[in-house]
Parts: structure tokens; C-alpha cells; sequence
């Protein structure tokens, strides 16, 4: 096949990295990148070799795929007009603000036989890809993702903002049903939630306990699998695992001796695996790892949470309303 020729709709802080993976690729032409702001598309252009353009629509008729990394009030609209243009997409996530939008995508991408892949970083971190082999029945999951507050991702709340990466690897290492949520979060520096957490009760009676926040001192992103005879913890940040067996052999207190094994993948780029696996399905015509249903499985979870945290916060509001006077 031909050289594929890619673009990138928004170029802000993630889209602009999409540039450069794309910029660095033999395997791909970068054609352009478009952006409302015309001294973020111009300085992008420049550093990427490419045009830039501040009307994305000008850009669509010159490519072949693209990414969209605008915010994502606006993902529904971009996607739309690149799939009416026949155009792939690597859509960022949250793939869509409603499951309405992520349903129509999905029908009309389809519809077209596009390829929607949704912006999962997480997946392609070589952490994560290397705990596959070791996962036998997941019985409970410790997840913790704190950040230090940053003035962008501020237009959604944490949970889409964070905690839709926790949730989306959840899903795919459960496979099983969700069953009951439980949630509690408030908004501490944003008028959206800022800290927050979800316990997922699965129907094979697998649970996890998924915590997050964007207002933290430190940054951390860790997450440790229980299952039968071992247990797993991987460290996102530095691209560790560590691996915990019990043997039969028993030490003095009657535990199983542990078998330790820890990995580092620190040459790993997720983001650049995330690029190449989407051009490679682009090329094969094939379902990309992290289908737009996918995607949506995600997203109705993360609305979920959304929605019941916004029920605690109004039902506390209500009783300090009504609370009587001392």
C-alpha cells in the first residue's frame, strides 16, 4: 500500500505529541494538522514539517486517516464530518460526552467500514500488555491514579478526565458483567469532580476499587491485581511489574513462599505503539484494538459513576438544607 497520508485535528498538549509520533513514522505521510489556534497549528507545522491549517475541514480532503485530540464537547462533531468524509479516525478518549453520540458513531463509522479506534493510552503501555500472560481469574483489583492538577482535561470532570483509563483496563481484564457500582467525590478546585471513587462489583463476584484524583501533591499510578495463588502490581508511571506466585513450599509462619519476579519496560512508548497499531489496522482494514464498542463500554461505566457521585453530592446538599438549626 501506498504511503498513508495522516493528519491531526487539535494540536494542543496530547496533540501535538500525536504529530511528532506520526512526523517520525517512515511508514506514513503527515500531511497536516489543523487547529482553531493559528500559532499552535503554525508552530506544530513547523516542527513536524508539515501544513498547518486552523479549519480542519480543509484538511480532510488531503488524508487518508486522522487523529482528533480536540476537546471533547467537540469529539461528536469532528468524528462525524471525517467519517462523512471516509476518513479513519484515532479519536481520543472519552470517545464522545453521551453514550447517544458513541452509539451513532459507532452505526455510522460502520456504516462506512472506518476504522474507530478510541484513544486508550493505557492498553498500549508495555506494563499492561505484559500482565496478559499472567492473569488467570482476577478476583480483586486495587487501583490508584493521583495526579498533581494541571489547567488542562479540566473540561470534563475526573472521572473522564482519569479514571476512564482505570475503568477501561477493568473491563477488559473482568470478563464478566458488571453488576453494582458504589461511588463518592466532590469537586475541590474545579466546579466538576476533582477526587473520586468507584468500587465495581462484577456478577462472577470479582470487585475492584478504583480511586482517582487530579489535585494530588505527588503523581502515582498504580494497580494491583488479586486472583487465586498470586497477585499482580503494575506501576504505570515506571512501566514496572512485579509478579508474586505462592509456592507449595511454606515458611515458618505457614505462608506459601512467594515467588518475586519485577520487569521494568522503560523503553517502552505508548503513544507511539497507540499511532503504530492504529496505522496497521488502518492499512489491514482491520477492528483496532480498542474498538469504538469498547470505547463505549467505558464510557457508559465512567456516566455511571458520574451520575451517582452527582446524586450523593445533591442528596448531602439536601440534607444540610433541611438540617435544623442548633
Amino acid at each position: 500500500m501506498k504511503s498513508l497520508k495522516v493528519g491531526v485535528v487539535g494540536v494542543g498538549y496530547l496533540g501535538r505529541f500525536h504529530a511528532q509520533k506520526y512526523a517520525d513514522l517512515d511508514s506514513v505521510e503527515l500531511v497536516g494538522v489543523a487547529d482553531k489556534d493559528s500559532l499552535k497549528s503554525e508552530n506544530v507545522a513547523k516542527e513536524c514539517n508539515c501544513r498547518a491549517f486552523t479549519d480542519y475541514k480543509e484538511l480532510l480532503p488531503l488524508v487518508d486517516a486522522v487523529s482528533i485530540a480536540v476537546p471533547t464537547i467537540y469529539h461528536f462533531e469532528v468524528a462525524s464530518n471525517c467519517i462523512a468524509a471516509g476518513i479513519d479516525m484515532l479519536l481520543e478518549k472519552p470517545m464522545t460526552v453521551t453514550l447517544e453520540e458513541a452509539d451513532e458513531l459507532i452505526r455510522m463509522a460502520k456504516e462506512k467500514k472506518l476504522v474507530l479506534q478510541i484513544g486508550h493510552l493505557e492498553r498500549f503501555n508495555p506494563a499492561v500488555q505484559a500482565i496478559e500472560p499472567f492473569l488467570t481469574s482476577p478476583a480483586f483489583i486495587e487501583s490508584n491514579r493521583i495526579a498533581t492538577f494541571k489547567n488542562r482535561g479540566v473540561d470534563v470532570d475526573v472521572v473522564l478526565d482519569l479514571m476512564i483509563h482505570d475503568i477501561d483496563i477493568i473491563l477488559n481484564i473482568i470478563k464478566s458483567p458488571l453488576k453494582t457500582i458504589h461511588t463518592v467525590g466532590a469537586p475541590v478546585v474545579t466546579g466538576t469532580t476533582d477526587i473520586a471513587n468507584a468500587r465495581l462489583m462484577f456478577e462472577n463476584g470479582a470487585t475492584a476499587n478504583v480511586t482517582v484524583s487530579r489535585i494530588s501533591m505527588t503523581n502515582k499510578r498504580k494497580m494491583r491485581i488479586f486472583q487465586p495463588g498470586s497477585y499482580i502490581t503494575v506501576d504505570f508511571g515506571n512501566k514496572k511489574v512485579m509478579t508474586v506466585k505462592l509456592s507449595d513450599n511454606l515458611m515458618a509462619s505457614g505462608m506459601p513462599k512467594p515467588d518475586i519476579e519485577t520487569k521494568t519496560f522503560s523503553d517502552g512508548d505508548a503513544l507511539r505503539g497507540e499511532i503504530v497499531s492504529f496505522v496497521e489496522h488502518v492499512k489491514g482494514r482491520t477492528k483496532p484494538a480498542v474498538s469504538g464498542e469498547e470505547g463505549r463500554r467505558a464510557l457508559a461505566v465512567a456516566l455511571q459513576v458520574i451520575e451517582q457521585i452527582k446524586e450523593h453530592q445533591q442528596l448531602d446538599l439536601f440534607k444540610d438544607l433541611i438540617r435544623p438549626s442548633a
